[in-house]
């Protein structure tokens, strides 16, 4: 049984909007807790990208060959914005529209972002699975 209690300022939550939970037995506390997870690590990475956040900041959030990956691809994308001609635009943050994961096990999620910025969404795709209580990306994809 689900119970709902509307307030003024947030309408009540209706039957079958939940998303999938972070494990098959979990509340939905520790389902929002992994969509929490995926959203920061999300907004961090393109953070990274764009420059505005140092990468050291993920280095507990990523598995090594991650980590190797987006400091690759963030030295591209620096190498490339000081060749590209103009004035280099102002970063806006990012900012995150929608985030759904999916339970794998009761230690592996997948997430799927939508990431907003600068005139385009881009899409985020990760794996996390939990060691010693701390939720990790695993594989990390960026469109």
């Amino acid at each position: 049984m689900t119970l709902s209690v509307a307030t003024a300022n947030r309408p009540p939550i209706r039957q079958g909007t939940q998303h999938a939970s972070a494990s098959s037995g979990s509340t939905k506390g520790a389902d929002t807790d992994i969509r929490l997870v995926a959203r920061s690590i999300a907004q961090a990475a393109l953070e990274v990208l764009a420059g505005t956040r140092p990468l050291v900041q993920l280095s507990r959030s990523l598995d090594p060959e991650c980590y190797l990956a987006l400091q690759h691809r963030a030295a591209l994308t620096r190498k490339h914005a000081a060749r590209s001609k103009g004035s280099p635009q102002p970063h806006l943050s990012p900012m995150v529209r929608s985030v759904r994961a999916c339970s794998i096990s009761e230690s592996i999620c997948e997430a799927s972002i939508v990431v907003a910025e600068e005139g385009r969404c881009r899409a985020v795709a990760m794996r996390l699975e939990r060691t010693d209580g701390l939720w990790q990306v695993t594989a990390l994809e960026i469109g």
